[in-house]
Order: structure tokens, then sequence, then C-alpha cells
């Protein structure tokens, strides 16, 4: 059956129309622009996320110009708002999940951190969506509800109120084993008289909507990130990817189990298919595109095409730890900002442009570090999707100093491809989860240039100064 999938991500809101025979029939592509606060907020509009999901799925559908049967929604994880249940009329901002404002809230809680992160597989962090909550009703407003963005997106399209099982574990307020709300978690933040969606499985029929036009079937909810896993067949334990969007996201799935880890990963629902429920270990790189775009905005690159041209001299001596909205896992610091050093006279564009690029890659080998520190087993591929990954310099880069072989998805669509692919076994009961998947495909690989001894010198001098910089917080 032939589906709508809609990608709502931190940037723009994405829709493909895929056939299950002919693969991607229709694309469309809609910015969506955050704001940038000087307090650490980051904002959307959420008529603006609205807006875009509608344009880009008519649009989708217009270039397919065929019958299709359903619509499915992938969405950003951990941004929230408040809303009127009752009109649907949004009632603050979109809080984004690179938003730290709820930092202090987080800092109030230190004494509970054992319970809760051991209950529901996350950090205690304002990165997640449960503190962000708490800090709108706080801050903003006691009218309405408060959700993340995908329950006020899908109420919108069908009536329900519903959040996926992917998004629900994103929050801080999951019994993680259970996969249910958490009464003794929602009342430490504030949240236990709040009205709660419904959690559902990410194959779980949610009804119709009219918002693309003709009536069609809802149903393929997942958070963004596991939805680029699916897509990529990570199916068994052990198999990984990582994304490279507005931040980059590696996810190893860990099959049935889902492990505590105790390193500074995190532990979420891959998805619920089928009745069965998989779980992954994720980590984050919060600034990858973004700090790709702050390159363009005070002008050392005039587009992302220029990183490659730039890159091919080197780094020189200079080195950069690129954490201009904070590190995320395995750190957790959210006040760590951006650093270089070894800056001469002698040094170049190009220098600075690499060290970026390099000091992405070691946040991401620091991650493929933890992942085999937690699950015992050294990483044999990483799978990568995302529009950075036509950077060869930064594919590069990531090879290099993680050691570890890359296979470059071939479509750029993979969270959408994977969101289509929970939609058709939505509409499809018969549908097996592997004949779900098969639009992808290996567009390139990249396996390590430097050898061992020189990643691990870099990386010591790296981890060298971002100590030193957490140290002068």
């Amino acid at each position: 059956m032939t589906v709508l999938a809609i990608d709502q991500g931190t940037s723009g809101t994405k829709a493909i129309v895929v056939d299950p025979s002919d693969g991607i029939v229709g694309l469309a592509e809609v910015p969506v622009a955050p704001v940038y606060l000087s307090d650490g907020g980051v904002e959307q509009d959420p008529s603006a996320l609205l807006d875009s999901v509608v344009a880009a799925g008519r649009a989708a559908l217009a270039a397919a110009g065929r019958p299709v049967q359903g619509v499915s929604l992938a969405n950003q994880g951990e941004t929230v708002l408040a809303w009127d249940p009752g009109t649907g009329r949004p009632l603050s901002q979109a809080i984004v999940w690179q938003d730290g404002r709820a930092a202090s809230l987080c800092a109030e809680l230190s004494d509970h951190r054992e319970l809760i992160e051991g209950r529901t597989g996350l950090a205690l962090e304002a990165y997640f969506s449960a503190p962000k909550l708490a800090w709108l009703r706080r801050n903003v407003t006691t009218d309405g509800v408060v959700t993340t963005t995908d329950s006020w997106l899908l109420h919108h399209l069908t009536g329900e109120f519903v959040t996926d099982v992917t998004t629900a574990s994103r929050s801080l307020v999951l019994d993680l084993d259970g996969r249910r709300w958490d009464a003794e978690l929602l009342d430490l933040f504030g949240l236990g008289e709040e009205q709660l969606p419904r959690i559902v499985a990410c194959d779980e029929p949610l009804g119709t909507t009219s918002a693309f036009g003709t009536p069609m079937a809802v149903g393929g909810q997942v958070v963004d990130q596991q939805a680029a896993l699916f897509a990529q067949g990570c199916l068994d334990a052990g198999q990984a990817k990582c994304t490279f969007g507005t931040g980059a996201f590696l996810l190893v799935n860990t099959g049935a189990t889902a492990p505590r880890s105790g390193n500074g990963l995190t532990t979420s629902v891959a998805w619920t298919l089928r009745g069965q429920s998989a779980y992954c270990l994720d980590g984050q790189v919060f600034t990858v595109a973004s700090a790709v775009r702050w390159l363009t905005d005070i002008g050392l690159i005039g587009a992302p095409t220029d990183l490659d041209p730039l890159s091919a001299d080197g780094a020189g001596d200079v080195l950069c730890v690129p954490a201009l909205a904070g590190l995320a896992a395995p750190w957790w610091r959210g006040d760590a900002r951006a650093v270089f050093t070894g800056i001469g006279l002698a040094s170049t564009r190009g220098n600075l442009v690499t060290a970026v690029l390099q000091g992405i890659a070691a946040q991401i080998a620091e991650l493929v570090s933890v992942v085999e520190a937690d699950t015992g087993e050294p990483l044999q591929l990483l799978r990568v999707d995302g529009g950075l990954t036509r950077s060869r310099a930064l594919m590069q880069a990531v090879a290099d100093l993680c050691q570890v072989p890359i296979e470059v998805y071939a479509s750029p669509h993979a969270t959408a491809l994977g969101a289509a692919a929970m939609g058709q076994l939505c509409l499809d009961p018969a549908l097996t989860v592997p004949d779900a998947l098969g639009h992808g495909g290996i567009s390139g690989s990249f396996v390590p240039l430097w050898d061992a001894a020189r990643a691990q010198d870099f990386l010591a001098r790296w981890h060298a100064v971002a100590e030193r910089n957490l140290e002068e917080k």
C-alpha cells in the first residue's frame, strides 16, 4: 500500500510518498526556523510547524499523482508545547529539544537522580521532554495541556490524544520496562495532575485525516531517530546507525532488553511493532548541521558544499570542541561552550573548518567508545545517514577517529522511509517487519585511513582541551 510519510524536524518538514513497488514517487520539503535566544532557549512557532506538515504533505501527494492509503509521522522527540485540547490552539511556543532553560529544574531534582535515571533509562537533563513540560508550567502557562509536538500534530490530524511509545520513552516520566507513565516520576516533576496522552504502538491505527485532501488512514508514528534506525535495517542487537542532522544521533539496537548505561548513554524504546518491543542505547551530539550553519553565519564558509574543498589541507595545529549548544552524552554538560586552540598567524579558514569537522567526529568517537563499553562488544560497522553524510571530509574523519568502517545510506530520507515502513505495517497486518523495509541501499563506504595510534593521539589531545574547558565552567 502507498504511504505518505511526514518527517517533522528541527529545521524543516519533509514529506515523501512511498510506493511498495516503485519506492519514493513524491517528495516535498518545507523549511522551519528555530529561534535561538540569548538565555539558552530554542523555540519554534507551532503554527508554522503544523502549516509545514500540511503544505509538505499536499505537495508530495501532488508530485506523486497517485492514490495514497495512509499517512505516518516521525517527530522531533523532545520538543514540547502547551495547547488547548478543545480547540487545538497553541498556548506557547514550541520549546525545542536543544533548549536548556529547564536545567535549574533538573538541578532541583538531583537528590532523585538515581531513581529517575534507573527507572527511565535516561539522564536527568533538560534535553528530555518532562523538564521542558514542567518549565512551561512554571514560566509560561497553566492552561490547556502540555505535551510533545507529536501529540499536538496527531490531534490536528485525527482528533486523538496520543503519543507513541518511542516518544514517551524520551520523557523522563516513563517506566521504561513497563512502557507506561510513572505516577511517582510525574509527581517529582510537578506533572502529576496533568492530562496525559494515551501511549500507542508504532503500528497502531489512529483513525483518518482529511488534512491533505482525500481521507486517508493515520498510523506509523515514531521518534525521528528510531525511524532512521529502522529504515537502515538495524533490526538485530548490536547493529548501529548515526544520523547527521541538526545534531548527530548514534543508536545501537539492544534487542528485547533495556540495559542501563554505566557510561552516560541513554536507553529508549526503539519501536513497538507487531506487539513486540525493541530497545536501543543512544548518544547525542547537540550541534552538527547547526555548527555548519554557524560557520556559514559568521562567514567562514559560504555553503555546506565548501566544507570539503576547505578541508583539503587539514587542521594544522588547530583543535576545536564545537560545543555551541553544550556537550551531550556522555558528558551531559549543557553549560559547555565551543573553544578553539592552536590558532596562529598561519592558521587558515580551512584549518578552522577542518577542526570543527574533526571536533564533531571526536564526539562521535566518544559515543562509539561508550557503546562498546556498555555492550561489551566492539562495533563492527556504523551505518550513517543525513544531509552531512555528503561531506566526505566529515565521514572520513568519523571513520578515522572511530576506527570503524562506515556505510552511507543511499537515500537522504532515512527518517521518512522508516516512518513510511511503519505506516505500511499499520495498513497491512500481514506484512512482516523485514518485508516493510527495502527502499534504501548503500551509496558509499569509508574505512579508517589513520592507524589506531594516530587516532588515539588525536583523541587524547582533543579530550585534554575539552576537559580543560569544562573545568573552567
